[in-house]
């Protein structure tokens, strides 16, 4: 039996190492860096759909709790849906303007992945430590081509097509390129991959001197890189309106690359269901094909581009279909050419909403808005109010989809079309344990796009708050000012690549 000094140090030691438990039984855990309490947390990968206390340490999600969770900033999210932050894989406006409005429509990743951008590491510097939401891009295939035919940079514009910049000629976008030259291309657009780009970004219809050869060996530089093709297809020629999309879907099973095409809704038009039935037959048979649309019947572009070619010399009835920014009246056959021969974005009406609605409610289709750079003008509702029509309009007051379905075409789905590329996209779209405190708490009942084509950089409504890497970049309703948690979302080769430096 032991002496008495023995037990008494005993006991004195058991005393000494129960004081931390004591103090936490008394108060509680260490508290999180912010807590969102009273929330309905919606997480579409897993289906989870509960009423839960949300911990945030670091950035990270530390626990999702039924218990209230003690933090040094509380967030009241009463009556309100916890869902992971919106990932926009077709954000042309990559500018402070339209990160704000894209931030107040639950927006906490915005990429450019339809024309991309080139050169890439100088695009990605110029945003690092001034982005309110994360930023990434591919590597551009009209802007590596301009590089390769003239030696100059186009720039930071990533939706200016080639040709249609004032110091090159606009001949160089119909110019064709020999097997010795696409060669010199693929390398180029390969280099962009080391720099952080996220895979390739195409605008056939805007380099109509793109062969389809050109195009199949890039699609073949891609699948050897393990990088997806984000790709606008060409203008419809002999193929019809089918025809482009069986070119790049021949592409994709043929070298084994991935392929997004982006907004099936302008391309494919009232053949949606017959495109998509293509899209997912490919799939069925193993080809890695994605699709995706914004919730609007009209679309907008550049009415210099080469996608305008085919509409000279039609006759006025034609361009009634063409609005002009801040005007009423339509375009006729003068106006047309007074506005191409100046330039600048146009709205393109004339899609049906009964294909529209259909192309929203299917639950395999991205939803994305091909936002314009509001920074340079404010042209289309879409880059300020797609994910809140899709949530106000089509899921809560039409019904053609499900609000987990709705929040899965923003969150889980385009996460996994960019993490194969980018392995940190697998901690996006999610609410879980882990997974980036990307979040977007929005108010159901009133969820709704506010933006129209007369006023479309109007923000939208219901977003109370938003978190990107756990900062509040939405709070109350309001933007808030002075923070930059958005990050770079760059390729693993370009990240292996500064490891082994």
């Amino acid at each position: 039996m032991p002496s008495c000094p023995a037990r008494q140090n005993r006991l004195l030691h058991l005393f000494i190492i129960s004081i931390p438990a004591l103090l936490v039984a008394a108060c509680g855990p260490s508290p999180h860096d912010l807590v969102i309490l009273h929330g309905r947390v919606m997480d579409p990968e897993t289906g989870l759909d509960a009423p839960l206390s949300v911990g945030i340490t670091d950035g990270t999600i530390a626990a999702l709790s039924e218990e209230p969770l003690r933090g040094r900033d509380t967030l009241d999210a009463t009556g309100l849906v916890v869902a992971p932050g919106f990932i926009d894989l077709h954000a042309h406006g990559q500018d402070s303007v339209s990160a704000r409005l894209q931030a107040l429509d639950g927006v906490t990743t915005a990429l450019e992945m339809e024309v991309g951008v080139h050169p890439v590491a100088p695009w990605y510097a110029s945003r690092e430590g001034r982005a309110l939401i994360h930023f990434g891009a591919t590597v551009s295939h009209p802007n590596a081509r301009a590089k390769l035919l003239t030696g100059a940079d186009i720039g930071h514009q990533p939706t200016l097509p080639p040709g249609q910049n004032e110091s090159m000629g606009s001949d160089i976008i119909y110019e064709e390129l020999d097997y010795a030259r696409i060669a010199e291309l693929a390398a180029l657009m390969e280099a962009g991959l080391d720099e952080g780009g996220l895979g390739y970004g195409f605008g056939i219809t805007y380099t109509p001197g793109a062969s389809r050869t050109e195009i199949f060996q890039l699609f073949e530089s891609a699948a050897a890189n393990g990088v997806p093709a984000y790709v606008h297809l060409r203008s419809a020629g002999p193929g019809g309106t089918l025809g482009p999309f069986q070119e790049v879907i021949a592409n994709a099973a043929a070298t084994g690359a991935s392929l997004h095409i982006v907004h099936l809704n302008s391309t494919a038009g009232e053949m949606a269901e017959q495109a998509l039935g293509m899209i997912r037959g490919a799939a069925e048979w193993g080809v890695d094909v994605t699709t995706e649309a914004y919730p609007y019947t009209a679309s907008s572009t550049f009415i210099e581009s080469a996608l305008f070619d085919s509409w000279v010399g039609l006759d006025d009835s034609e361009y009634a279909r063409l609005q002009w920014p801040g005007q009423a009246e339509r375009l006729n056959a003068r106006t047309f050419a007074e506005y191409r021969e100046q330039g600048g974005w146009v709205v393109i009406h004339g899609r049906s909403e009964e294909t529209n609605e259909w192309i929203v409610a299917q639950p395999d289709v991205i939803a994305a808005s091909d936002g314009i750079p509001f920074l340079h003008v404010a042209v289309h509702p879409r880059g300020a109010g797609t994910f809140a029509r899709i949530l106000g309009h089509y899921s809560r007051d039409r019904g053609v989809i499900g609000l987990m379905d709705a929040l899965a075409m923003m969150t889980i789905l385009p996460a996994r079309r960019v993490e194969g590329a980018a392995p940190e996209m697998a901690r996006k779209g999610r609410v879980q344990q882990g997974a980036d405190a990307d979040l977007a708490v929005f108010d159901p009942a009133t969820v709704l796009d506010m933006a129209d084509y007369d006023a479309p950089a109007t923000p939208s409504r219901g977003f109370v708050f938003v978190l990107v890497n756990g900062t509040p970049v939405v709070r109350d309703g309001a933007i808030v000012d002075g923070v930059f948690p958005g990050q770079p979302i760059k390729s693993a080769r370009q990240n292996s690549a500064e490891i082994g430096e």
